[in-house]
């Protein structure tokens, strides 16, 4: 029993760096935040060496968890199935870009006239024209999907930001 408390101050220690492998790349790799490049640099490589930080921590503490069992009630046991679910999802999720389901490109355009518009007037736009056929992209939708194909004046064009 005196092992007891270690064994949850590792497992509790093991679940949240577990926990902080995924979230901390993804909460601060987010678009229109201000992110230097040191903090940024950071981030992605902590990122890269996620999917076997987290397979570490989930088996850490898995083991721990198997250690633990017997000796606990059911609030304990309630505390381990709960970090075991976030540790394995946090292992599974650092193995996917789930940055792409962020920055999808747009299969289909949709445009309002101007003067149905909802835009504020100082949002930033990129504007295409050609001949009498004209677009005009928001940044703030740009900078989410980075690519959008169209078609303006019988031109096929992709659009990036």
């Amino acid at each position: 029993m005196s092992r007891s408390p270690l064994s949850w101050l590792l497992f509790l220690v093991s679940a949240l760096v577990g926990l902080a492998l995924f979230l901390v790349p993804a909460f601060v790799i987010q678009p229109f935040r201000h992110q230097s490049p040191a903090v940024l640099t950071w981030a992605m490589a902590i990122r890269a060496r996620a999917p076997w930080g987290t397979l570490g921590s989930f088996l850490v503490c898995l083991l721990l968890a198997l250690v633990l069992w017997s000796a606990v009630g059911k609030w304990g046991k309630t505390v381990i199935v709960l970090a075991m679910v976030l540790v394995a999802g946090s292992a599974v999720m650092s193995r996917l870009n789930y940055f792409e389901w962020m920055f999808h490109p747009v299969d289909s355009a949709r445009f309002d006239a101007e003067s149905q518009s909802k835009l504020d007037k100082n949002e930033m736009i990129l504007a295409v024209r050609f001949g009498q056929d004209a677009r005009a992209y928001p940044i703030s939708q740009m900078a989410y999907h980075h690519i959008l194909n169209d078609v303006v004046g019988d031109v096929p064009i992709a659009v990036t930001y």
